[in-house]
């Protein structure tokens, strides 16, 4: 499966320890630990891992670097305070995957890369599938939104049932069917019958094709713009959201935030215009808040491409991802 498992040493060697002071990684379970008794006895709910790859940006003929915000996120997320609204021992530290011994990993042809988004694809749907079986939530940082595939088509079949999404993202990701890549993760789970109802949130106008907006209205696919939201102001954005969550949360749903969204971060396609840090979070907050949220996703940041980005792009993952497992356990 080209998976790395963390081990107890591995947490312990990325925590700081401070006097009167206790942070989440010093109690946090390592990948390992479950290997005994099995996940679905481990008594933490959340499993983090990462996907350090950036195969599918660059076979959507885009830019790399999403490949880098794992480690940024790693070191940041085990010294967050443990308090009684988030604690360590809720949490499995899985791991990561490490697909860059894999032969065209470092192509730059479109088409071999889309053959190794396909092997990609199958590692992360085998690996999402047996932690939903076991009844856990799964939180996946790095790596392209190709990825979303993965997590969808696991969670469908551990569920048996085609599985909702709602998505803050510029990009709609329902390119044709051309070969897998970090456009088009949505258009294949959806033709494969493992998406049933898709609401994104924050479209940029300028980004997203009219050939695919039809495609889109045809499969039924729910929307609201950024320019709507922010630029003309014809619905608040999280007026937009709850509308969003209307449309898939009566249903298990997978937590999309892709960070090519948020204004300024450095990602395989930053945007000097989208949302604050502080909406992005708020995004998460309400999202997570719905008992049928079953995953969160956090793809496309990629601190390798602005110098001096890896802490603050780090902290921002760390932000998003314990906001989720505050307002899930609320």
């Amino acid at each position: 499966m080209h998976f790395n498992l963390f081990q107890s040493e591995d947490i312990w060697k990325l925590c700081t320890e401070r006097a009167d002071e206790q942070k989440i990684g010093e109690n946090m379970l390592a990948g390992t630990d479950f290997l005994e008794n099995g996940l679905k006895n481990c008594p933490a709910q959340f499993v983090i891992l990462g996907i350090p790859e950036d195969v599918g940006p660059r076979a959507n003929c885009g830019k790399g670097g999403s490949d880098s915000a794992w480690q940024a996120f790693l070191s940041k997320f085990l010294n967050i305070q443990e308090t009684i609204l988030l604690k360590g021992s809720n949490i499995i530290l899985l791991g990561s995957f490490d697909f860059s011994s894999l032969p065209n990993y470092k192509s730059r042809k479109p088409e071999k890369l889309r053959k190794v988004v396909e092997i990609i694809d199958k590692a992360v749907s085998d690996l999402i599938e047996t932690i939903v079986k076991a009844g856990k939530t799964p939180i996946v940082i790095g790596g392209g939104h190709n990825n979303f595939y993965g997590l969808l088509k696991g969670s469908s079949k551990a569920l048996g049932k085609a599985v909702n999404c709602i998505n803050l993202d510029p990009h709609a990701d329902y390119r044709k069917l051309e070969g897998r890549h970090s456009g088009n993760g949505f258009s294949y789970a959806k033709a494969e019958g493992y998406l049933n109802k898709y609401s994104i949130v924050g479209l940029h106008e300028n980004y997203n094709s009219q050939e695919m907006i039809d495609r889109m209205e045809n499969d039924l696919v729910d929307y609201s713009t950024y320019e709507a939201i922010f630029l003309r102001e014809e619905i608040d954005f999280e007026d937009a959201i709850d509308i969003s969550l209307t449309h898939v949360g009566a249903e298990p749903f997978g937590v999309e935030l892709d960070c090519d969204a948020i204004e300024n971060i450095p990602s395989s396609a930053q945007t000097p215009s989208g949302v604050s840090t502080l909406q992005a979070r708020k995004y998460i907050h309400h999202s997570s808040r719905f008992i049928n949220s079953i995953y969160l996703h956090l793809p496309e940041a990629a601190p390798s491409l602005q110098k001096g980005s890896n802490d603050q792009v780090g902290k921002l993952l760390c932000y998003l991802a314990s906001d989720f497992i505050r307002a899930k356990c609320q």
